[in-house]
């Protein structure tokens, strides 16, 4: 827990109209930020776009805490994305990974009344009225029952309503503040709303994580809790209590180079074994979804199975071809490859498609160098500098940042996001591990 804990809140911002209200209050915070930062400029005083920027992010990270739902797991998805976001942000938006303002013990209670029509103090022999985590779509207690010690998952009343609205009147302002048609990027915002919705789906959560539990049983180093379906309800999750520290207390334990590096081979062989035997992969990587334990050697606990990624046939294909070795030896493959992801399109001049095989070929050698080395060492620091300096590079073509239409599969929003995520917390972890290939 932390030393100061966000204060609870005693309701939330349900219905459409409350939650455009508490954006556009934000709105107007925002814009008086920006004429107090041009005044003081004006009369001579200290005023930097970094004091700007960190006034602004703390507005609006405040508003969409109190918020909570998909406009909060956007900025915990931006915050894993950190050359998008100026630094103030990206620290602000971090929180959410960790701790953001609970419900209060009423609202919990509630909770408890509408799913099982008891209180929770009546369902378990124990039940910590303080949750130990609060993040976007809901938050944890600690309970016990019958010599269990158990995590009971709360969701935020009206989450799970709110989502399509929140699209709604967010869509808007971003399809005009970085000029895109509504129609191209339907499917892209139709995939990321699809999964928002699934992630307020517990019931679906509970089996899915049942499911890549018993079939990842076999793999070392990894711990996954067993989940209680009669104790459990469409916005209740009840699961075993696992040990183990979260990413940043666990380093400030300066666990040993061992550990690290069992710790970054089980989230390794994990990611792997999903992506290439499931066909679908638990698509939340952030440090708040992890708990680590170097008492046993060092295992891996795998928490929150609301994000998976469901990976078609031909997608799982594609993927694998583009980070192959042969494909960025051949431009003509690369190019036939990205034509059929649809990053190259039959009305691209010779220049545009040129453009986009040169790019896509640095990008892909990049990004999929640890799939190509039979080792590889995430501990060195700047391969997650390159890996930021492109994405800052990129953000700077004139020929990307002219684009009107995004391109490629949208399949690839959560695989993208997903080993983003991995890549990170294996940088973090200053992991080198054997990637298995040969």
């Amino acid at each position: 827990m932390p030393d100061n804990p966000p204060k609870s809140l005693t309701s939330l911002p349900t219905t459409k109209v409350a939650r455009a209200a508490r954006f556009a209050k934000t709105g107007l915070n925002v814009g008086a930020n920006y004429v107090k930062h041009y005044a003081k400029r004006a009369v001579g005083a200290d005023s930097t776009m970094a004091d700007l920027h960190a006034a602004n992010a703390a507005e609006l990270y405040g508003t969409l805490s109190e918020m909570k739902g998909s406009v909060l797991k956007v900025a915990q998805m931006l915050a894993m994305e950190k050359n998008l976001l100026p630094t103030a942000y990206a620290d602000q938006f971090a929180q959410a990974q960790y701790q953001t303002p609970p419900l209060s013990g009423p609202l919990v209670i509630k909770a408890f009344r509408d799913a099982f029509g008891k209180s929770p103090f009546e369902v378990f022999d124990e039940f910590d009225r303080e949750a130990r985590q609060a993040a976007s779509i809901g938050q944890v207690h600690f309970a016990r029952l019958g010599g269990l010690e158990l995590a009971v998952k709360v969701q935020y009343p009206g989450v799970a309503d709110s989502i399509r609205s929140d699209i709604r009147l967010v869509k808007p302002v971003a399809l005009r503040v970085l000029g895109l048609d509504e129609a191209t990027v339907r499917p892209y915002m139709q995939e990321v709303e699809t999964r928002l919705i699934e992630e307020t789906d517990y019931a679906l959560e509970l089996r899915r994580g049942q499911e890549i539990a018993a079939d990842c049983a076999n793999l070392a180093h990894l711990q996954f809790p067993r989940y209680y379906p009669e104790l459990s309800s469409p916005r209740i999750l009840t699961m075993d209590w696992l040990p183990g520290q979260h990413l940043r207390e666990f380093l400030l334990t300066n666990p040993d180079q061992a550990i690290r590096n069992q710790l970054g081979q089980a989230l390794w062989d994990f990611y792997m074994f999903q992506l290439n035997e499931l066909r679908r992969v638990h698509a939340d990587p952030h440090p708040g979804n992890f708990l680590l334990r170097a008492d046993d050697g060092g295992t891996v606990g795998v928490l929150d199975f609301g994000c998976v990624k469901e990976i078609p046939e031909d997608v799982h294909r594609l993927f694998i071809a583009l980070l192959a070795p042969e494909t960025l030896a051949d431009p003509t493959k690369l190019a036939a490859l990205l034509e059929e992801g649809g990053v190259l399109q039959a009305a691209d001049a010779p220049a545009q498609r040129n453009f986009y095989v040169q790019t896509m070929q640095a990008s892909l050698e990049l990004v999929g160098r640890p799939f190509r080395e039979s080792t590889f060492d995430f501990g060195d620091p700047t391969y997650m500098q390159a890996l930021y300096a492109l994405g800052d590079d990129l953000m700077q073509q004139p020929e990307l940042r002219q684009q009107r239409e995004p391109r490629g599969s949208e399949h690839f929003i959560y695989l993208n996001r997903t080993y983003v995520g991995l890549y990170a917390l294996l940088t973090e972890l200053k992991a080198s591990i054997r990637t298995g290939t040969e």
